[in-house]
């Protein structure tokens, strides 16, 4: 903990008073991400004994790399890799960064407990819900798959902010932000898993985390992979590799200025350190015991840059993502 020495004069009495300021680590992004974060910063402060402070915000993850280019975050959470605008941005601003794999999560497709006719989705079947040219057009069960009821489509899913929204368009629209606009968008997970809920005729997605929170009051939906399938979200279908399309990796981004701090390089250590037990306990799924300690190297030696350069991808290994020579 920091302290200043105060001195003065009190009634002719000399005196001498330390004043204890309180070092602070921000960090801003996913709501995905932010369960995790959230479930380490309370840890790390807890053992720092509140020397620390640090918060964590929900500004999507655009949003939060938004902040994080303008040097205003020490950590960026993100639930998609960096993309090239914000690339530049960054660079521009003279933003240097190590990109870490914390975790991975199932994007959870959930519809209403009370639709008893969708018992699996095709990736087919979401894109014709989802895909731009939908707009408009299919609003109702039976446009998507005649088997299902002439009932209205009610749609929900995270805001364009969010990387969430940016990896299920690029995995099942093929395109990364490619979609439909007449849904109804929020950056705050709760307020679709409020939409949905309330909805007899509602389908949504978010992170895994939150349908678990959630889940008295939604339905989620199994996901047929390539394979032919139908697989249920869930810790242990993604530790097997069968929950494709939709299992996909998770990031903290780190600025290379704030890691000279000690506080910000304690932090990131005890998240590597710590982070897959905290995200077992939160509902994500943890990296192997070898890809914690490829994170770690990367983080010690400085290693700036994106695997990704750029561009979303859909079913890259963590394993062969830490190897990559980074991009910036």
């Amino acid at each position: 903990m920091k302290s200043l020495k105060i001195a003065a004069v009190v009634a002719g009495v000399f005196v001498s008073a330390t004043v204890y300021a309180q070092v602070l680590v921000k960090i801003d992004g996913s709501s995905t991400v932010y369960p995790i974060t959230e479930a380490v910063a309370e840890e790390f402060q807890k053992m720092k004994k509140n020397a620390v402070k640090v918060t964590v915000g929900i500004s999507g993850t655009g949003g939060g790399f938004k902040k994080f280019c303008r040097g205003e975050t020490d950590i960026s959470d993100a639930s998609r890799p960096i993309l090239k605008k914000e690339m530049e941005d960054c660079a521009k601003a003279g933003i240097k960064y190590v990109e870490l794999p914390i975790a991975f999560d199932a994007l959870t497709v959930v519809v209403n407990p009370k639709n008893t006719f969708i018992n699996q989705l095709t990736v087919a079947e979401l894109k014709k819900m989802w895909e731009p040219s939908a707009q408009g057009k299919i609003t109702k069960w039976n446009q998507v798959n005649p088997a299902w009821p002439d009932a209205p489509l009610k749609l929900f899913g995270p805001g364009a902010d969010s990387g969430t929204f940016d990896y299920f368009t690029e995995a099942v629209n093929g395109k990364s932000k490619s979609s439909r606009g007449d849904f109804t968008a929020s950056e705050d997970d709760n307020v679709l898993v409020q939409g949905v809920s309330r909805d007899n005729n509602a389908l949504g997605f978010f992170g895994f985390a939150y349908y678990d929170e959630n889940k008295g009051k939604l339905k989620a939906v199994p996901i047929v992979n390539p394979k032919g399938k139908a697989v249920m979200p869930s810790i242990d279908a993604v530790m097997a590799g069968e929950y494709e399309p939709l299992a996909r990796p998770i990031f903290i981004y780190v600025s290379a200025k704030s890691m000279d701090r000690p506080e910000v390089k304690e932090f990131v250590e005890f998240y590597l350190k710590h982070g897959g037990k905290l995200a077992k306990e939160v509902k994500y799924v943890p990296l192997g015991d070898a890809d914690y300690k490829h994170a770690m190297d990367n983080f010690s030696k400085k290693k700036t840059g994106t695997g990704f350069g750029g561009e979303a991808e859909v079913g890259v290994k963590v394993s062969d993502l830490l190897k990559r020579n980074p991009k910036e």
